[in-house]
C-alpha cells in the first residue's frame, strides 16, 4: 500500500509530465525511496494512478538497474562488469567481493546490510574496476582498499 506522501509525491511529479505514462520512471523511483523496493502491490497501484497496466509498468521497471523488484539490502552493491572494468581486474574485485560478503549477485546478507547485483557499466571506465555503493562511486577499487569501502556503510 502506498503512502499518502507517497501518492503525493507522484500526482507533484504529474503535474509536470504531458501525459500520465510519461511520469513512470519517476514514480517508481517515488515508491523506491519510501519502500526500498517496487513489490508487486505497489506497482498494481501506480500502473493504477498512471493509466498503465501492470505488465506495462513492469516493462518499465525490469528495463532499468536502479529499480529493484525484490527486496534489497540497506547498501546496494553494483559491481561494473563491462570490458574495461574486466580487463582492468572485474574477477578479482568480485570474488573479494563474494569472500567478504559470503554472498553471490542477487543475493542480500544474512544482516540485510548489503546486497550484491552485476551492472553492464557504470561509465567509469577511467576508474576501472568501479563498482558502486548506493550512490557513492568507487574506483579503481583495490583488494586493499575494500574493508574501509564496506566499512563506511553500516
Amino acid at each position: 500500500m502506498l503512502s499518502e506522501k507517497a501518492i503525493g509525491e507522484i500526482n507533484a511529479e504529474l503535474a509536470h509530465c504531458v501525459t500520465r505514462q510519461s511520469a513512470s520512471v519517476e514514480a517508481l523511483n517515488i515508491v523506491q525511496r519510501h519502500q526500498g523496493w517496487v513489490s508487486d502491490e505497489s506497482l498494481k497501484e501506480v500502473a493504477r494512478i498512471l493509466a498503465m497496466t501492470p505488465d506495462e509498468l513492469d516493462a518499465v521497471a525490469t528495463f532499468y538497474s536502479f529499480i529493484f523488484r525484490k527486496p534489497v539490502g540497506r547498501h546496494v552493491i553494483l559491481v561494473c562488469d563491462s570490458i574495461s572494468c574486466w580487463v582492468m581486474g572485474y574477477n578479482p574485485l568480485l570474488g573479494l567481493l563474494k569472500t567478504n560478503l559470503g554472498i553471490r549477485f542477487g543475493e542480500t546478507t544474512e544482516d540485510k546490510r548489503f546486497t550484491l547485483l552485476p551492472i553492464s557499466c557504470l561509465g567509469a571506465c577511467d576508474r576501472a574496476p568501479a563498482m558502486m555503493v548506493d550512490d557513492d562511486l568507487h574506483g579503481p577499487v583495490t583488494s586493499e582498499m575494500m574493508e574501509g569501502i564496506l566499512g563506511n556503510y553500516k
